[in-house]
């Protein structure tokens, strides 16, 4: 990316950074992509279109990401998953993030990263609505289900599906969007 924020990107996705475009007319037609920040609003227009994400945690410096399936309500992600790893991490460190995308193209996209506080809605009576809520809102979407509630044999041992709601309390969030620059083909 060059000081404007504008990639030179080839038809076939290749991205050649800040070179001068004139050094590749010989080659296919080049785009200038800008990038831009979302607004807050068009970050969270975004997480309430999208449906699948990939989900960040750590613990003891050790990163680990997923795909999740999401539904976005009230600065909220809820989720649901089975027990297993990406739940014991959670439950010992609640800081995570989300990653969720709209790609059009190499050159025109949206994505979005979400920085958060993991909230495990237990089957205690307190929790009854919220584990509703997450449900209701999941369930609006195709296969919300996938990928947490599969049968997965780890390490020769079927996983227990006991269903495990959740939601992600949105402390902060960036968004980018990418468009090919208005006439500027080199």
């Amino acid at each position: 990316m060059n000081p404007h924020g504008r990639f030179v990107v080839a038809e076939d996705g290749t991205h050649f950074g800040a070179v001068a475009p004139n050094r590749f007319r010989k080659h296919r037609e080049r785009v200038i992509v800008l990038i831009q920040e979302l607004t807050r609003q068009g970050s969270l227009d975004l997480l309430a279109r999208a449906h699948l994400g990939r989900l960040a945690c750590a613990q003891a410096a050790q990163p680990y990401v997923v795909p999740i399936y999401f539904a976005y309500r009230d600065n909220c992600l809820y989720g649901f998953s089975t027990l297993g790893q990406k739940i014991d991490w959670m439950r010992s460190n609640p800081l995570v993030c989300v990653e969720a995308d709209e790609v059009v193209s190499s050159e025109q996209w949206m994505s979005v990263i979400v920085f958060g506080r993991f909230e495990e809605l237990s089957d205690a009576p307190e929790w009854e609505n919220a584990r509703l809520l997450a449900h209701d809102l999941l369930q609006r979407k195709p296969m919300w289900w996938e990928p947490g509630y599969v049968k997965t044999i780890l390490h020769g041992t079927e996983r227990s599906l006991l269903p495990v709601f959740y939601r992600i309390h949105i402390v902060k969030l960036t968004g980018h969007r990418a468009s090919p620059e208005p006439g500027n083909a080199v």
